[in-house]
């Protein structure tokens, strides 16, 4: 299959990126490091740069138009904390980020496998919860949103179960509105749909 090439100098080659990288370098500063997974058109995460100018951003999309249409909103905006990744997250995990480092994971609307069969294939579970907390140093946020109801049902009865993250949310496992958490257009379009989002918002201890 050809990719279309992406020519954005925001946007880092898969192969450059060597075993821990120095983010600090690439970035051009020592702000910490938020990782989205799943950028999907870029909206989310152009708007994230504009809150917090005092971080620096990982967008990473498995998907070479994912990180396409991220790599032209964020340039268009002119967003120099953001930098796109083509990778799988676990992939990109273990070979460029450096234990107990990053700042906030945010992971919005991933794949719901709404097929019972299927389920098994969904991103978030118990084991990647533990797995991301690796990455994560103390005080750090977790964000998931979704708007499949048994998907955000799911991870709001997981999380508890994770002795690593405290919930923000307590006493609430979960809420459909999330103050200062921006909206993705998928998000929008879900909700214009009459669809609730779920967001889960966990720290690390």
């Amino acid at each position: 299959m050809n990719l279309i090439p992406i020519t954005s100098p925001r946007f880092i080659e898969p192969e450059l990126l060597t075993t821990l990288p120095d983010w600090s370098q690439i970035f051009g500063n020592q702000n910490p490091v938020a990782l989205e997974i799943g950028s999907g058109m870029g909206d989310f995460v152009a708007q994230m740069a504009v809150l917090h100018p005092d971080w620096n951003f990982i967008a990473i999309d498995y998907y070479n138009k994912g990180c396409l249409k991220t790599c032209k909103r964020i340039d268009k905006a002119g967003l120099d904390n953001v930098r796109v990744v083509r990778d799988e997250a676990r992939a990109f995990l273990e070979r460029c980020i450096p234990p107990e480092s990053l700042r906030a994971v945010i992971i919005n609307c991933p794949d719901p496998w709404p097929k019972q069969r299927h389920r098994k294939r969904r991103l978030v579970n118990t084991d990647f919860v533990n797995f991301l907390g690796g990455f994560m140093r103390p005080g750090a946020d977790f964000y998931f949103a979704t708007d499949f109801d048994d998907y955000g049902l799911d991870v709001a009865d997981l999380m508890p179960q994770v002795d690593t993250f405290i919930n923000v949310l307590a006493p609430d496992h979960y809420r459909h509105e999330l103050e200062g958490y921006p909206l993705s257009k998928y998000m929008l379009k879900f909700m214009g749909e009459g669809k609730r989002i779920y967001f889960v918002h966990y720290r690390r201890c």
